[in-house]
């Protein structure tokens, strides 16, 4: 049997303009893609209509085309698969492994864990507001690439978690796992700050009978004062560096110590040849602030 070829993907949301740990991401996922002899995908994250910002996308998209990250296909805006989250709602409610809930974030414990108010049926009097996943007891564990045996128990960490939000949008949870499948993406590259996530979307794709890619989840970028760097939270946006030298700095950053004063093509050539996901930092959370 034929090996199913490398897809990966970067999936940026339309939040603000490319930042340094974006960028970052970028080049992990592309590199880690090429290594394999696979393709690389863009796709959009613009399912959260209140916190995006108008134009984002294009200037996201333009700025990695500037970089030379271009990808193997059309860029994919998840809100165009609408349907297909609701489908998956549908299959699951259907099933009975996901119901409705008329809890808000004040029903929550402490901890932020739900409480399970809901799960044998809405108490008199009070309308459904959202749809949860029901999450079993126990122990899951997944190997991510570069961090290692992850464990949680989703139980007692989150409890039954949201895949359809009160306000009728789709959880993030929920539609990345559908469009993963939907794009045949086999291997996820992204930012520390997801690896809590992991698990439960794992356990999405095989309530849904998807394929699991692999993961590997890189260092997260932080500013000087030790905040994870975000487009609120940066010193120097990617648009306003040469391109060469944003990706070289994004290099070094994983590890890699890529000659100097080369050109964005034979910066990208040396790059290819040499580009070894051992030496990536193995940190869950933050390295030393950006300058």
């Amino acid at each position: 049997m034929n090996p199913v070829p490398a897809v990966g993907r970067f999936a940026p949301s339309p939040t603000g303009d490319l930042h340094f740990g974006s960028l970052v991401s970028a080049v992990g996922s592309y590199l880690e893609a090429r290594k394999a002899g696979g393709s690389w995908l863009i796709r959009i994250e613009d399912i959260d209509p209140p916190r995006e910002i108008a134009g984002s996308a294009n200037r996201i998209i333009a700025d990695l085309n500037r970089l030379g990250l271009t990808p193997d296909g059309p860029v994919l805006y998840q809100s165009n698969r609408l349907h297909a989250y609701q489908a998956a709602v549908d299959k699951l409610l259907e099933s009975g492994l996901a119901y409705a809930c008329a809890c808000s974030r004040k029903d929550l414990s402490e901890s932020g864990r739900y409480l399970g108010t809901c799960r044998n049926g809405i108490p008199p009097g009070k309308p459904p507001r959202s749809i949860r996943l029901r999450v079993d007891a126990g122990v899951w564990t997944f190997s991510d690439k570069l961090q290692g045996k992850v464990s949680e128990s989703p139980a007692e960490t989150t409890g039954d978690f949201v895949i359809r939000r009160a306000d009728g949008l789709f959880a993030y949870q929920l539609a990345v796992v559908v469009v993963d499948q939907f794009q045949g993406i086999t291997q996820v590259v992204r930012g520390a700050d997801l690896l809590d996530s992991t698990n439960r979307q794992i356990y999405l794709q095989k309530t849904l009978g998807f394929v699991t890619p692999g993961y590997m989840h890189l260092p997260i970028v932080v500013s000087a004062d030790g905040r994870k760097l975000s487009k609120r939270v940066q010193t120097d946006p990617v648009a306003r560096q040469a391109p060469a030298s944003a990706v070289a700095r994004a290099l070094r950053f994983l590890g890699h110590n890529p000659p100097t004063g080369l050109t964005l093509d034979a910066l990208w050539e040396w790059a290819l040849v040499h580009w070894d996901s051992s030496q990536i930092p193995r940190v869950k959370k933050g390295l030393p602030g950006i300058e």
